[in-house]
């Protein structure tokens, strides 16, 4: 068993949890730190806004790969919601990370109250490039709505770990958040830097 621990008993906590995955390397260190906190927990993958489809089923693949590496139990919403998402979010772009945070939040919040878990949470949690304050606000909010709990715990304390054991299994790292306007912004970076060298090589 990885890590040397069984993800599929409960823990000694008794809480049952449903993580919200957004992608295989961002499960990896989230899934030790709540073992180790003998919480027992099930992996729900819901990522509507993912683009293009391509990449949407690399990060859906790589979910299920460290999922079945881990024992981790492991729920899939193939749901490809993009028009629906770029509806919510056109004219309102710089807002759109609300959006994402919260549909995502309530949809989890949702099937955890379905499927009888005491709680949710997410790996958005994880990443330091998320809008840490934000997810939280939004969770709470959903929480205290419908009456399910929310677990949590900062797990950006296990960003590098994260990446080393990603690396070191080799799975695959996406280089964009994952809506069509962070693609866009991921190449506009890209050739900005490009044109920072190019000058500065002109000099």
């Amino acid at each position: 068993m990885p890590y040397g621990l069984d993800f599929t008993k409960p823990g000694a906590t008794g809480m049952t949890l449903l993580l919200h995955v957004c992608c295989g390397p961002c499960l990896l260190y989230p899934a030790l730190a709540l073992r180790k906190n003998a919480i027992a927990f099930t992996g729900y993958f819901y990522n509507p806004n993912i683009h293009p489809y391509k990449e949407f089923k690399k990060r859906l693949e790589a979910a299920r790969h460290v999922s079945t590496e881990l024992g981790v139990t492991l729920i899939v919403d193939k749901d490809y919601g993009l028009k629906d998402f770029l509806r919510a979010v056109v004219f309102h772009e710089k807002q759109r990370c609300h959006y994402c945070y919260s549909i995502r939040l309530e949809k989890v919040a949702s099937k955890a109250l379905s499927r009888h878990f005491d709680s949710f949470s997410s790996t958005l949690l994880y990443s330091t490039y998320q809008n840490h304050a934000l997810i939280i606000n939004y969770a709470k909010r959903i929480a205290e709505r419908r009456a399910v709990s929310f677990y949590y715990e900062d797990f950006r304390k296990g960003w590098q770990k994260g990446i080393d054991e990603s690396l070191r299994r080799g799975i695959y790292r996406q280089s964009y958040c994952g809506c069509i306007y962070s693609e866009q912004e991921r190449y506009d970076n890209i050739l900005k830097k490009q044109l920072k060298k190019k000058r500065k090589d002109n000099v």
